[in-house]
């Protein structure tokens, strides 16, 4: 193989251009590549923690909802007991109210009873004294008799 001048010079120029581009771009294309390099391990990291607060934010979400379920049913049994209360009361209520109303009725009828009665011994006095009348054959007086047809009246 034949040396010549310009296999030197291609060479000379070739070994320049590697220093140049060892002394001025490769550090650029380093420092691209360690900052490229940086923002991809943060990336990740970032996602990574976005990935750790989405868990712990359904877990969040997940108890909340658990709470919240275990507070409506609550809810709803105070609700369901506090019914039963209201219809137990209002029971209680209808009895007293029907023990009254019997109690009054109770009432009314023993005073009809006794108004009847009273009436009935008005009508078996005037009978007693027409019959008296019939077997004695003379008027009885009822204002000269009137203790004794008070006392009849009373024994009837």
């Amino acid at each position: 193989m034949n040396l010549n001048w310009t296999m030197v010079g291609q060479t000379i120029t070739f070994i320049v251009f590697v220093w140049a581009c060892w002394k001025w771009i490769w550090p650029l294309l380093i420092n691209a590549m360690r900052e490229r390099q940086q923002a991809i391990a943060e990336g990740l990291a970032s996602a990574e923690r976005a990935s750790k607060d989405l868990e712990l934010a359904q877990e969040r979400a997940g108890d909340q909802l658990r709470a919240a379920k275990e507070e409506a049913a609550a809810l709803i049994e105070q609700a369901r007991v506090r019914a039963n209360q209201l219809v137990e009361e209002a029971k209680n209520e209808a009895r007293v109210e029907g023990e009254r109303l019997k109690d009054a009725a109770l009432v009314e009828i023993e005073q009809e009873v006794n108004r009847a009665k009273e009436a009935l011994r008005v009508q078996v006095a005037a009978l007693a004294v027409a019959g008296a009348e019939k077997v004695l054959g003379e008027s009885v007086d009822a204002n000269r008799h009137s203790q004794l047809l008070e006392r009849l009246a009373a024994e009837l």
